[in-house]
């Protein structure tokens, strides 16, 4: 949990650089990712705390299992849900409150039973545990595409 957190301080530290784009890194400015990051923690924190824990069925994934592992993403490989598209003109103050957000959400975590699921498009269900794995996979590898944008 406190290395999720962690991420998402360096995602907040970001914030001045919102609006950093580099074409050959990403389409998006760094405020698209710091945006994309945090509503991905809100909206599977929301779906993993009302799944039922007694539906959890663990299927073996190799793809899960080698990302987990290296702990990175192959880059643009998946296209994000619509849920977790951010909204244009993303604001400075609309950031910081994502921000909060995330951090509340991640706190949430802590009330899940092992057993409560979230359902990956790639990777099949993951328990809770395996889901704030995820989660920090996914949100370093925004940080690092945030990391490229400004070399």
């Amino acid at each position: 949990m406190q290395k999720l957190l962690n991420l998402v301080e360096q995602l907040a530290l970001q914030i001045p650089n919102a609006d950093k784009v580099n074409k050959h890194v990403s389409n998006a400015n760094i405020g698209w990712h710091i945006e994309h990051s945090c509503l991905v923690v809100i909206k599977i924190t929301e779906t993993l705390q009302k799944s039922d824990p007694d539906k959890f069925k663990s299927k073996f994934n190799f793809k899960k299992i080698v990302v987990f592992l290296v702990g990175k993403f192959p880059r643009g490989r998946a296209k994000a849900p619509e849920v977790v598209m951010p909204i244009e003109n993303i604001t400075t103050s609309h950031l910081e409150e994502s921000i909060l957000k995330t951090k509340a959400a991640i706190m949430e975590l802590q009330n899940c039973e092992k057993n409560n699921h979230f359902s990956h498009p790639i990777f099949g269900s993951l328990n809770a545990s395996e889901t704030i794995q995820f989660l920090g996979v996914h949100t370093n590898h925004h940080l690092l595409i945030i990391e490229d944008i400004l070399k």
